[in-house]
């Protein structure tokens, strides 16, 4: 009988190195490719990237460097160095404001202005201000609302409508003079809506109803002075012609046209009190042969 024990001891006494061996290289692989991944994490520590439309602050210990980092990969030192982006690309901010006008109403606009940091002073627009949100929240917000402001209060309500152009015009030179200081770029200004107070429109509205209505009265005045003037001019040629008909019609004028419409009878004549009726062409001598 074969002793089964001895046999499975000898097995794993066989077995047991290889699994250990086995183990072993497992765990050396592990820690080469933990060693591999710490070495490329500190070699890429060494090196930033600054994307397209960007600009890098460099900042040693803190302190931010003269030097600009434009786009592209550049070797800095870590815990020495650090970096922030700022985007120099076109941003756009909308807000909405309130102003008073030159005759005190109230105009309600809404401003949308496109703006960008000059590339070449990133270093100090962050050194002086901040990141984008920064100069958003402390720099271009309080200068649109200031400027809009200082020009709707040179202009009345009716202006600020009929006077548009000259009113962005004037919003466009505040705000490029206002954010010149901090680096900051202008590149357009749209007042997207105005509008004013209900109590405003109403009043405008009112305003335009009278002024059509004074334009109606007008019309029907002067259509009732023209239909005078024609009857006047009319009545004045009639008594003309009466004039002219009185001076020129005399005595033998009236018998020839009285000539020309007798019918070559005589009158009949009749007697009071008789039943006898009398034609003249009865007393005439016969005119036959």
């Amino acid at each position: 009988m074969v002793d089964t024990r001895s046999n499975d001891t000898r097995d794993r006494a066989t077995t047991a190195p290889l699994v250990t061996s086995a183990l072993n290289s497992g765990a050396t692989l592990a820690a080469w490719i933990l060693l591999g991944l710490l070495g490329l994490a500190l070699a890429a520590s060494f090196w930033v990237v600054i994307p397209a439309g960007e600009r890098g602050v460099w900042m040693r210990f803190g302190q931010v460097q003269d030097e600009i980092l434009a786009e592209g990969l550049h070797f800095v030192i870590p815990l020495v160095d650090s970096v922030e982006t700022l985007s120099t690309r076109v941003q756009k901010q909308e807000i909405a404001t309130e102003a008073a006008s030159k005759d005190l109403q109230d105009v309600f606009s809404d401003v949308a202005l496109n703006w960008h940091i000059l590339p070449d002073q990133a270093n100090g627009v962050y050194r002086q201000i901040g990141d984008e949100a920064a100069v958003v929240r402390s720099i271009i917000n309080p200068a649109i609302e200031e400027v809009i402001k200082a020009v709707m209060a040179h202009y009345t309500a009716e202006e600020v409508i009929t006077r548009r152009d000259q009113v962005k015009a004037e919003v466009d030179a505040g705000l490029r003079s206002r954010l010149a200081p901090y680096n900051l770029a202008i590149d357009d200004v749209s007042l997207t809506t105005i509008h004013f107070s209900q109590q405003f429109r109403d009043a405008v509205e009112a305003k335009q109803i009278a002024v059509q209505e004074a334009k109606q009265a007008e019309f029907v005045a002067q259509k009732a002075l023209r239909q005078a003037e024609i009857e006047i001019n009319l009545a004045r040629g009639t008594a003309e012609a009466h004039q002219i008909l009185q001076e020129t019609l005399t005595p033998s004028i009236l018998k020839y046209e009285a000539l020309q419409k007798w019918d070559g009878r005589l009158p009949m004549i009749t007697g009071e009190g008789t039943s006898t009726v009398i034609e003249l062409d009865d007393l005439l001598p016969d005119k036959g042969p």
